[in-house]
């Protein structure tokens, strides 16, 4: 599906609706800014999680560590990056496992925002249909933020979004 340029969104988000928001882009950030916005709804009492797409299952990076101390939950899914596509097939597999586990988050309305971190390489890869995720988040429930990182983000996605950053 190609947008057409001159096409505007016609409405703005309401103020008791959920967002959609993607942080995308070439530079550093994306996560961190993730993480930020996921930090300040932790503090005003809304239930969070970050669901982390290709990095590996056992990772343990800061903001994992970070995240376990405070009692924040990143659940990482995925066979790691490689050069050359090694673990493509298990990240391909990992990353509709993931998806699935999203997809019942989002739209039990159990958790008020949902990030999707490195989610659009899924989406890039063909590993994920474009519009199944926009059927997905646009049924969910309303109160429901989603924020979606990575590099390369589909041009229907970011028509769809209310919000988008892209990172130079």
């Amino acid at each position: 599906m190609t947008v057409p340029e001159s096409k505007e969104k016609t409405s703005s988000p309401s103020r008791g609706k959920g967002l959609v928001i993607i942080n995308t882009g070439e530079g550093k950030g994306k996560t961190t800014a993730a993480l930020g916005l996921l930090l300040r709804a932790w503090g005003h009492d809304m239930k969070v999680i970050m669901l982390q797409f290709v990095k590996k299952s056992t990772a343990n990076f800061g903001e994992h560590r970070a995240a376990r101390k405070i009692g924040i939950e990143i659940v990482p899914r995925g066979a790691g990056f490689t050069k050359g596509g090694k673990n493509e097939a298990e990240n391909k597999r990992l990353s509709r496992e993931q998806w699935e586990k999203a997809k019942e988050l989002i739209g039990s309305g159990n958790y008020q925002v949902v990030v999707l971190d490195e989610f659009t390489y899924p989406l890039k890869y063909g590993w994920l249909s474009v519009e199944e995720v926009i059927a997905a988040l646009d049924s969910r429930t309303a109160k429901v933020h989603v924020v979606i990182t990575g590099r390369d983000a589909p041009e229907e996605l970011i028509y769809f979004a209310d919000m988008v950053t892209e990172m130079k």
